[in-house]
Protein backbone atom coordinates (compact mmCIF):
# COMPACT_ATOMS: atom_id res chain seq x y z
CA UNK A 1 0.00 0.00 0.00
CA UNK A 2 0.97 3.30 -1.32
CA UNK A 3 1.38 6.11 2.04
CA UNK A 4 -1.02 9.32 1.04
CA UNK A 5 1.76 12.43 0.30
CA UNK A 6 3.48 13.44 3.76
CA UNK A 7 1.92 16.88 2.97
CA UNK A 8 -1.62 15.74 3.68
CA UNK A 9 -2.70 16.76 6.85
CA UNK A 10 -3.12 13.94 9.38
CA UNK A 11 -6.85 13.16 9.49
CA UNK A 12 -6.99 13.27 5.61
CA UNK A 13 -3.98 10.72 5.44
CA UNK A 14 -5.73 8.84 8.28
CA UNK A 15 -8.72 8.32 5.87
CA UNK A 16 -6.66 7.58 2.71
CA UNK A 17 -5.33 4.74 4.66
CA UNK A 18 -8.23 3.49 5.73
CA UNK A 19 -10.22 3.59 2.68
CA UNK A 20 -7.02 1.61 1.20
CA UNK A 21 -7.08 -0.88 3.33
CA UNK A 22 -10.59 -1.88 3.24
CA UNK A 23 -10.43 -1.66 -1.01
CA UNK A 24 -11.15 1.67 -1.76
CA UNK A 25 -8.16 3.47 -2.42
CA UNK A 26 -8.08 6.42 -4.62
CA UNK A 27 -12.47 6.38 -4.21
CA UNK A 28 -13.40 9.95 -4.94
CA UNK A 29 -15.19 11.34 -1.74
CA UNK A 30 -17.98 14.34 -1.37
CA UNK A 31 -18.31 15.82 2.07
CA UNK A 32 -22.22 15.84 3.15
CA UNK A 33 -23.26 18.89 4.24
CA UNK A 34 -21.35 19.26 8.09
CA UNK A 35 -24.04 18.79 11.40
CA UNK A 36 -24.28 19.89 15.05
CA UNK A 37 -21.37 17.70 15.64
CA UNK A 38 -18.16 17.29 14.71
CA UNK A 39 -18.34 13.95 13.08
CA UNK A 40 -18.37 14.18 9.54
CA UNK A 41 -19.89 12.26 6.39
CA UNK A 42 -18.26 11.88 2.77
CA UNK A 43 -19.74 9.64 0.33
CA UNK A 44 -17.74 6.96 -1.92
CA UNK A 45 -18.91 8.51 -5.40
CA UNK A 46 -20.99 5.17 -7.10
CA UNK A 47 -20.31 3.13 -4.81
CA UNK A 48 -23.38 3.11 -2.35
CA UNK A 49 -21.18 3.73 0.82
CA UNK A 50 -20.40 6.33 3.35
CA UNK A 51 -17.31 7.28 5.11
CA UNK A 52 -17.75 8.23 8.53
CA UNK A 53 -15.16 10.27 10.24
CA UNK A 54 -15.72 10.42 14.24
CA UNK A 55 -12.89 12.06 15.91
CA UNK A 56 -12.18 9.92 18.85
CA UNK A 57 -11.31 12.60 21.22
CA UNK A 58 -14.42 13.86 20.52
CA UNK A 59 -16.98 11.82 19.88
CA UNK A 60 -15.68 8.20 20.07
CA UNK A 61 -17.35 6.03 16.98
CA UNK A 62 -17.84 2.68 19.54
CA UNK A 63 -21.32 3.79 20.80
CA UNK A 64 -22.48 4.04 16.91
CA UNK A 65 -21.03 0.51 15.90
CA UNK A 66 -22.44 -0.86 19.40
CA UNK A 67 -26.34 0.56 18.60
CA UNK A 68 -25.65 -0.19 15.13
CA UNK A 69 -25.69 -4.25 15.78
CA UNK A 70 -28.58 -3.82 18.59
CA UNK A 71 -30.41 -1.76 15.64
CA UNK A 72 -29.88 -4.72 13.25
CA UNK A 73 -30.54 -7.64 16.10
CA UNK A 74 -34.75 -5.74 16.43
CA UNK A 75 -34.89 -5.86 12.63
CA UNK A 76 -34.69 -1.87 12.23
CA UNK A 77 -32.84 -0.34 10.06
CA UNK A 78 -29.54 1.01 11.11
CA UNK A 79 -26.72 1.83 8.51
CA UNK A 80 -24.78 -1.61 8.03
CA UNK A 81 -21.10 -1.44 8.90
CA UNK A 82 -18.70 -3.23 6.47
CA UNK A 83 -15.31 -1.62 7.76
CA UNK A 84 -14.71 -0.42 11.58
CA UNK A 85 -11.70 1.25 13.17
CA UNK A 86 -12.39 2.11 16.59
CA UNK A 87 -8.98 3.57 17.39
CA UNK A 88 -8.83 5.62 14.24
CA UNK A 89 -12.57 7.00 14.70
CA UNK A 90 -13.44 5.71 11.08
CA UNK A 91 -16.10 3.76 9.08
CA UNK A 92 -17.32 2.17 6.04
CA UNK A 93 -21.03 2.19 6.31
CA UNK A 94 -23.80 1.67 4.05
CA UNK A 95 -25.01 4.62 2.19
CA UNK A 96 -29.13 4.99 2.70
CA UNK A 97 -29.04 7.66 -0.15
CA UNK A 98 -31.18 11.01 -0.52
CA UNK A 99 -34.78 10.37 0.95
CA UNK A 100 -33.94 11.63 4.15
CA UNK A 101 -37.44 12.66 5.54
CA UNK A 102 -36.90 16.11 5.50
CA UNK A 103 -36.20 16.70 1.90
CA UNK A 104 -39.31 14.03 1.19
CA UNK A 105 -41.80 16.36 2.74
CA UNK A 106 -40.42 19.22 1.60
CA UNK A 107 -41.10 17.41 -1.95
CA UNK A 108 -45.22 16.86 -0.57
CA UNK A 109 -44.70 13.02 0.51
CA UNK A 110 -47.86 12.09 2.25
CA UNK A 111 -46.69 13.65 5.54
CA UNK A 112 -48.80 11.01 7.50
CA UNK A 113 -47.61 7.82 6.22
CA UNK A 114 -43.72 8.91 7.19
CA UNK A 115 -44.67 9.76 10.20
CA UNK A 116 -46.51 6.44 10.51
CA UNK A 117 -43.89 4.16 9.67
CA UNK A 118 -41.65 6.27 12.29
CA UNK A 119 -44.02 5.36 14.69
CA UNK A 120 -44.10 1.88 14.02
CA UNK A 121 -40.26 1.57 14.03
CA UNK A 122 -40.53 3.24 17.63
CA UNK A 123 -42.86 0.40 19.11
CA UNK A 124 -40.53 -1.99 17.30
CA UNK A 125 -37.92 -0.88 19.24
CA UNK A 126 -39.88 -0.07 22.86
CA UNK A 127 -40.90 -3.86 22.52
CA UNK A 128 -37.63 -5.50 23.37
CA UNK A 129 -35.08 -4.77 26.06
CA UNK A 130 -33.07 -1.59 26.17
CA UNK A 131 -29.95 -3.58 27.13
CA UNK A 132 -28.18 -3.43 30.57
CA UNK A 133 -24.82 -2.20 29.21
CA UNK A 134 -25.66 1.44 28.32
CA UNK A 135 -25.82 4.19 30.73
CA UNK A 136 -29.22 5.58 32.01
CA UNK A 137 -31.46 8.58 30.72
CA UNK A 138 -30.93 9.88 34.42
CA UNK A 139 -31.83 12.47 36.81
CA UNK A 140 -28.46 14.22 36.47
CA UNK A 141 -27.64 13.55 32.25
CA UNK A 142 -31.57 15.47 32.15
CA UNK A 143 -30.49 18.13 34.28
CA UNK A 144 -26.96 18.44 32.44
CA UNK A 145 -28.75 19.09 29.31
CA UNK A 146 -31.77 21.14 31.09
CA UNK A 147 -29.10 23.36 32.25
CA UNK A 148 -28.29 24.95 28.44
CA UNK A 149 -30.87 27.07 28.35
CA UNK A 150 -30.03 28.78 31.88
CA UNK A 151 -26.57 28.76 30.42
CA UNK A 152 -26.70 30.53 27.32
CA UNK A 153 -30.44 31.34 26.36
CA UNK A 154 -31.52 32.72 29.83
CA UNK A 155 -28.33 35.04 29.46
CA UNK A 156 -30.31 36.71 26.40
CA UNK A 157 -32.75 37.88 28.60
CA UNK A 158 -31.52 38.92 32.14
CA UNK A 159 -28.10 39.20 31.37
CA UNK A 160 -24.61 36.85 32.61
CA UNK A 161 -24.04 37.20 35.86
CA UNK A 162 -28.20 37.12 36.86
CA UNK A 163 -28.57 33.98 34.86
CA UNK A 164 -25.83 32.10 37.37
CA UNK A 165 -26.95 33.58 40.41
CA UNK A 166 -30.61 31.47 39.07
CA UNK A 167 -28.85 29.06 38.23
CA UNK A 168 -28.97 26.68 40.81
CA UNK A 169 -32.92 27.65 41.98
CA UNK A 170 -33.66 26.73 38.01
CA UNK A 171 -32.09 23.29 38.27
CA UNK A 172 -33.86 22.56 41.32
CA UNK A 173 -37.12 23.23 39.60
CA UNK A 174 -36.36 21.06 36.71
CA UNK A 175 -35.47 18.49 39.21
CA UNK A 176 -38.23 18.59 40.84
CA UNK A 177 -40.61 18.24 37.77
CA UNK A 178 -38.95 15.08 36.28
CA UNK A 179 -38.00 13.29 39.30
CA UNK A 180 -40.23 10.78 38.80
CA UNK A 181 -39.60 10.19 34.84
CA UNK A 182 -35.59 10.14 35.57
CA UNK A 183 -36.31 6.82 37.10
CA UNK A 184 -37.68 5.04 33.58
CA UNK A 185 -35.64 2.33 31.77
CA UNK A 186 -38.35 1.14 29.30
CA UNK A 187 -36.79 1.79 26.65
CA UNK A 188 -33.47 2.42 24.47
CA UNK A 189 -33.93 5.85 23.77
CA UNK A 190 -32.24 7.50 20.33
CA UNK A 191 -32.23 10.55 21.45
CA UNK A 192 -32.23 12.48 18.48
CA UNK A 193 -35.23 10.69 16.57
CA UNK A 194 -36.40 13.70 14.38
CA UNK A 195 -37.38 13.99 10.39
CA UNK A 196 -33.39 15.27 9.66
CA UNK A 197 -32.41 11.57 11.14
CA UNK A 198 -34.96 8.99 9.58
CA UNK A 199 -35.23 7.93 5.75
CA UNK A 200 -37.39 6.03 3.78
CA UNK A 201 -35.38 3.43 2.09
CA UNK A 202 -37.37 1.80 -1.04
CA UNK A 203 -37.28 -1.77 -1.56
CA UNK A 204 -37.85 -2.63 2.49
CA UNK A 205 -40.92 -4.13 4.37
CA UNK A 206 -42.55 -2.88 7.60
CA UNK A 207 -40.12 -0.81 9.74
CA UNK A 208 -36.89 -2.08 8.34
CA UNK A 209 -38.15 0.92 5.65
CA UNK A 210 -38.04 3.47 8.24
CA UNK A 211 -33.67 4.16 7.89
CA UNK A 212 -32.47 5.13 11.27
CA UNK A 213 -29.19 7.49 11.83
CA UNK A 214 -27.61 9.44 14.16
CA UNK A 215 -28.36 7.20 17.30
CA UNK A 216 -24.57 6.67 19.12
CA UNK A 217 -25.61 8.85 21.85
CA UNK A 218 -28.28 6.53 22.96
CA UNK A 219 -29.19 5.88 26.34
CA UNK A 220 -31.78 4.08 28.27
CA UNK A 221 -34.79 5.62 29.81
CA UNK A 222 -38.24 6.65 29.14
CA UNK A 223 -40.08 5.68 26.09
CA UNK A 224 -42.06 8.96 25.97
CA UNK A 225 -38.56 10.60 24.93
CA UNK A 226 -38.46 9.54 21.42
CA UNK A 227 -42.02 10.12 20.37
CA UNK A 228 -42.16 13.30 21.80
CA UNK A 229 -39.06 14.11 20.07
CA UNK A 230 -40.47 12.76 17.00
CA UNK A 231 -43.80 14.79 17.19
CA UNK A 232 -42.25 18.11 18.71
CA UNK A 233 -39.54 18.82 15.98
CA UNK A 234 -37.16 22.24 16.86
CA UNK A 235 -37.90 21.96 12.80
CA UNK A 236 -40.69 21.37 11.37
CA UNK A 237 -44.59 22.28 12.67
CA UNK A 238 -47.03 19.60 12.74
CA UNK A 239 -50.51 20.22 12.65
CA UNK A 240 -52.19 19.11 16.46
CA UNK A 241 -54.85 16.86 14.75
CA UNK A 242 -51.55 14.67 13.38
CA UNK A 243 -50.19 14.88 16.56
CA UNK A 244 -52.61 13.62 18.48
CA UNK A 245 -53.71 11.11 16.09
CA UNK A 246 -49.99 9.72 16.06
CA UNK A 247 -49.82 9.43 20.00
CA UNK A 248 -53.38 7.38 20.04
CA UNK A 249 -51.39 5.39 16.92
CA UNK A 250 -48.30 4.62 19.16
CA UNK A 251 -50.78 3.84 22.40
CA UNK A 252 -53.10 1.73 20.65
CA UNK A 253 -49.86 -0.94 19.54
CA UNK A 254 -49.07 -0.84 23.28
CA UNK A 255 -51.95 -1.36 25.46
CA UNK A 256 -49.55 -2.70 28.13
CA UNK A 257 -48.75 0.78 28.88
CA UNK A 258 -50.41 2.74 31.76
CA UNK A 259 -51.46 5.96 29.46
CA UNK A 260 -51.82 8.59 31.44
CA UNK A 261 -48.34 8.15 33.11
CA UNK A 262 -47.06 7.81 30.14
CA UNK A 263 -48.75 11.23 28.84
CA UNK A 264 -47.99 12.49 31.88
CA UNK A 265 -44.10 11.56 31.08
CA UNK A 266 -44.07 13.20 27.52
CA UNK A 267 -45.06 16.32 28.74
CA UNK A 268 -42.39 16.92 31.47
CA UNK A 269 -39.29 15.27 28.77
CA UNK A 270 -40.86 17.72 26.51
CA UNK A 271 -40.24 20.78 28.57
CA UNK A 272 -36.45 19.62 29.14
CA UNK A 273 -35.97 19.20 25.46
CA UNK A 274 -37.03 22.55 24.58
CA UNK A 275 -35.02 23.74 27.45
CA UNK A 276 -32.34 22.14 26.02
CA UNK A 277 -32.75 22.65 22.60
CA UNK A 278 -33.00 26.35 23.03
CA UNK A 279 -29.92 26.66 24.77
CA UNK A 280 -28.12 24.23 21.85
CA UNK A 281 -29.26 26.55 18.91
CA UNK A 282 -27.88 29.91 20.97
CA UNK A 283 -24.75 28.35 21.72
CA UNK A 284 -24.23 26.38 18.27
CA UNK A 285 -24.75 29.93 16.92
CA UNK A 286 -23.06 32.28 18.96
CA UNK A 287 -20.14 29.88 20.47
CA UNK A 288 -20.17 28.25 16.83
CA UNK A 289 -20.68 29.96 14.34
CA UNK A 290 -23.62 28.19 12.91
CA UNK A 291 -26.95 30.32 12.31
CA UNK A 292 -28.79 28.80 10.45
CA UNK A 293 -30.19 27.24 13.86
CA UNK A 294 -31.39 30.52 14.80
CA UNK A 295 -34.34 29.89 12.51
CA UNK A 296 -35.72 27.71 14.61
CA UNK A 297 -36.11 29.47 17.55
CA UNK A 298 -39.10 30.85 17.78
CA UNK A 299 -40.97 27.54 16.92
CA UNK A 300 -39.02 25.57 19.99
CA UNK A 301 -39.70 28.67 21.94
CA UNK A 302 -43.23 28.13 21.50
CA UNK A 303 -43.30 24.52 21.60
CA UNK A 304 -41.75 25.07 25.23
CA UNK A 305 -44.27 27.54 26.33
CA UNK A 306 -46.86 25.08 25.43
CA UNK A 307 -45.11 22.10 26.99
CA UNK A 308 -45.39 24.36 30.48
CA UNK A 309 -48.88 24.91 29.80
CA UNK A 310 -49.30 21.42 31.33
CA UNK A 311 -50.75 21.95 35.33
CA UNK A 312 -48.20 19.51 36.68
CA UNK A 313 -45.54 21.93 35.73
CA UNK A 314 -46.92 24.96 37.12
CA UNK A 315 -44.12 25.72 39.71
CA UNK A 316 -41.62 25.67 36.83
CA UNK A 317 -43.75 28.47 34.65
CA UNK A 318 -44.24 30.34 37.44
CA UNK A 319 -40.52 30.44 38.57
CA UNK A 320 -39.86 31.18 34.65
CA UNK A 321 -42.75 33.90 35.16
CA UNK A 322 -40.94 35.42 38.32
CA UNK A 323 -37.19 35.33 37.03
CA UNK A 324 -37.12 35.44 33.43
CA UNK A 325 -39.54 38.46 32.29
CA UNK A 326 -40.05 38.26 28.79
CA UNK A 327 -39.43 34.50 28.17
CA UNK A 328 -42.37 33.65 26.29
CA UNK A 329 -41.75 36.19 23.96
CA UNK A 330 -39.56 35.88 20.93
CA UNK A 331 -35.85 36.99 21.42
CA UNK A 332 -35.55 41.11 19.73
CA UNK A 333 -34.16 41.16 15.46
CA UNK A 334 -31.00 43.10 17.46
CA UNK A 335 -30.19 39.86 19.65
CA UNK A 336 -30.45 37.57 16.76
CA UNK A 337 -28.30 39.62 14.52
CA UNK A 338 -25.85 40.17 17.58
CA UNK A 339 -25.52 36.18 18.08
CA UNK A 340 -24.78 35.85 14.05
CA UNK A 341 -21.49 38.18 14.65
CA UNK A 342 -18.41 35.39 16.17
CA UNK A 343 -16.66 35.42 18.48
CA UNK A 344 -18.87 37.08 21.10
CA UNK A 345 -19.43 37.10 24.50
CA UNK A 346 -22.72 37.83 26.67
CA UNK A 347 -22.36 41.26 28.62
CA UNK A 348 -22.63 40.64 32.43
CA UNK A 349 -25.54 42.23 33.95
CA UNK A 350 -27.02 43.09 30.37
CA UNK A 351 -31.08 43.77 30.87
CA UNK A 352 -31.44 42.88 27.44
CA UNK A 353 -29.27 40.15 26.03
CA UNK A 354 -26.72 42.48 23.93
CA UNK A 355 -23.32 40.65 23.04
CA UNK A 356 -19.95 42.89 23.16
CA UNK A 357 -17.02 41.70 20.80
Amino acid sequence: MTDAPASLPTREHQRAAFLARAGYAGASLVALPADASSRRYFRLEGVGLLLMDSPPHSEPIGPFVRIARQLHGLGLSAPALLQVDEEAGLALIEDFGHDTYTRLLAAGYPERELYRLAVDALVALHGSAPGAELAAYDARQLSDECALFIDWYAPLLIGKEAAQALRESYLQQFADAFADVAQRREALVLRDFHVDNLMLLQGREGVAACGLLDFQDALVGAAAYDLMSLLEDARRDMSEGLRVALLSHYLVQRPELDAPRFLEDYRRLAAQRHAKVLGIFVRLAGRDGKHGYLAHLPRTLGLFVRALNAEALAPLREWLDRHLPGWREPLPATTLAALRETPYRLVQGSSHGHVQH
